[in-house]
């Protein structure tokens, strides 16, 4: 097996936290290490649930951005396409080569902020409380699209810059499923569960909400901040219980 591969998780939201693994001296910790994602992979593929609980793949998301048509041609230049660098792990989700540089009302800077497609019908970018300091923005826990009242920000890009009204959100903690895997699992859109996270920091996430759609794949979304207080990576399995 290619361990340059095998070291990415197929849930991969590039958190930055795969130096664990990457760096890993201890070769029987990485051989457990792969071969858990190997199945995780094969049971997905051939469309398996796990056996006998409520296990779902964990998905960091780091910082990033949605772009309308004309938010990206105010940033790239009129008529710039997105260039795919790779898929993400829901379909017809990608990371794109484009990023951009965050400006908050402080004058500080993150830089390299990634731009996710497809393109959207509105602009937002996707934060953690730890960017927000950083920004010095006071960032609203919401769901993807829910804007209204939040913070702007401006972001810059290589041919110009766009100044946003609103749009700057912490995302909240949700979970990905099919209606096949929600029907099995018990959830129904909407609702409020629990992720119960195991290991040397174990700690139970609340507030995580259902979402429900056809075509999606069993996955959690959390942020790097509830990443590394749980201490958990892409591709690791969490635990779904009743709110």
């Amino acid at each position: 097996m290619d361990l340059s591969i095998a070291r990415r998780s197929p849930a991969c939201q590039e958190c930055g936290r795969c130096f664990d693994l990457q760096d890993a001296t201890d070769t029987e910790t990485m051989v457990e290490r792969i071969a858990r994602e190997v199945i995780q992979r094969v049971r997905e593929q051939a469309g398996l649930p796990e056996a006998g609980d409520k296990k779902v793949v964990v998905g960091v998301s780091v910082r990033h951005v949605h772009l309308t048509r004309d938010a990206l041609g105010t940033l790239y230049g009129p008529g710039h396409e997105l260039k795919k660098m790779r898929d993400l792990y829901q379909p017809g989700q990608f990371s794109a080569e484009e990023t951009v540089a965050l400006v908050g009302p402080r004058m500080r800077t993150i830089e390299r902020v990634r731009i996710l497609g497809p393109l959207r019908d509105h602009t937002q970018v996707e934060l953690s409380r730890t960017d927000g300091f950083t920004l010095g923005l006071e960032l609203p826990v919401r769901h993807s699209g829910d804007i209204a009242g939040t913070p702007g920000v401006t972001l810059v890009g290589p041919y110009g810059a766009l100044t946003l009204r609103e749009g700057a959100i912490r995302a909240d903690r949700h979970v990905h499923l099919s209606p096949e895997d929600a029907q099995r699992l018990g959830f129904v859109d909407g609702e409020l569960v629990k992720a119960v996270v195991s290991g040397d920091k174990p700690l139970t996430l609340g507030n995580v909400r259902i979402r429900v759609s056809p075509g999606l794949k069993l996955e959690l979304h959390i942020d790097t901040d509830d990443a590394n207080a749980a201490d958990v990576s892409c591709g690791d399995l969490v635990e779904l219980v009743k709110g």
